[in-house]
């Protein structure tokens, strides 16, 4: 009767991670799985040179114990291990890990993570808190002036991106198209202006991101324009976006033979506002099928099954 057998959990309130058994769990999972593909690593490395001797006959390359344990920061938590040694008796070699490297503190997937909570306007003073559940207990080297020095790495980065050469690269197809996040824009009618490529063998590429001004026909040239000045000699065949009549106006100023297409995703979208709920997931289906008809005829057949007419006591009724 004396044995305590309540578990208990912290409170949101308080803080510390919550912890529980089966993050535990994936936690030491993951631990071991991090120190097994070191382990191969190392030895992988070693074999090279598993035939090379000194003038005194050992072996060239040994194991020569550990470096100091250190803490990987992880979406489950923080996780502990420790990089093998290597020495080279002869001095020319030296061993580093590609899995973990030298100066890594936080995985990518946690990188990725603090650039998207800025984003969605958690401020540089709020990221400990925001990040203690997932990083575990004060979210160690994320403080307020350590996310300071992230956004101005994250700025130079993307400077870096935005100028680099386009002489060399050509894009069949252009996707455009501008996206309102309405946080940590200087004004509402402010949005992020984004152009994706694909290559004649058929790989997507990002090629622009910049700021714009309502998705203007002055924010979209100048964008256009910047692409210009990167080395894109090569008009693209097929430009694809929504209605926004900035970047149509903005395009034959800078790509006159480039031929214009309404995005499918938006056409289909400003049917299926026009139609009831309960007619949209049929007239999806045939939107879906008129999109990828092989010819002219077999669209006009396919565009005769969609409802000609939404009920006019429907909400969004014709």
């Amino acid at each position: 009767m004396g044995e305590d057998k309540v578990i208990r959990f912290k409170s949101p309130g308080t803080p510390g991670a919550v912890e529980d058994a089966l993050t535990e769990v994936w936690r030491e999972g993951a631990r071991r799985l991090l120190v097994s593909a070191i382990e191969a690593e190392v030895e992988s490395f070693l074999e090279q040179f598993r035939e090379e001797k000194t003038t005194e006959g050992l072996n060239r390359m040994v194991r020569n114990g550990r470096l100091p344990s250190r803490t990987i920061q992880t979406g489950i938590g923080d996780i502990e291990v420790s990089v093998p040694r290597v020495r080279d008796r002869a001095g020319k070699v030296r061993f580093s890990s590609s899995i973990l490297p030298p100066y890594l503190r936080r995985t990518k997937t946690v990188e990725g993570l603090l650039p998207w909570l800025y984003l969605k306007g958690i401020s540089t003073g709020e990221f400990q808190e925001a990040l203690t559940v997932l990083l575990g207990k004060d979210a160690p080297g994320l403080s307020a002036s350590t996310i300071s020095r992230l956004k101005e790495a994250w700025k130079d980065e993307h400077q870096r991106w935005s100028r680099c050469d386009l002489s060399n690269r050509h894009y069949v197809y252009l996707w455009v198209d501008g996206i309102h996040f309405g946080v940590r824009l200087e004004e509402a009618a402010q949005c992020i202006l984004v152009v994706v490529g694909a290559t004649p063998e058929g790989k997507k590429e990002l090629v622009a991101l910049s700021d714009g001004y309502r998705e203007s026909e002055d924010s979209w040239r100048e964008l256009l324009l910047g692409l210009r000045s990167r080395g894109l000699k090569i008009e693209p065949h097929l430009a694809i976006g929504d209605g926004a009549l900035g970047f149509w106006k903005a395009l034959p100023q800078v790509f006159g033979t480039t031929r214009r297409q309404r995005c499918w995703v938006h056409k289909t979208a400003n049917i299926l506002n026009k139609l009831p709920k309960s007619q949209q997931p049929k007239a999806k289906a045939a939107l879906h099928e008129i999109g990828m008809a092989a010819t002219r005829q077999e669209e006009f057949k396919l565009l005769a099954t969609l409802p000609s007419q939404a009920p006019q006591n429907a909400p969004g009724g014709a």
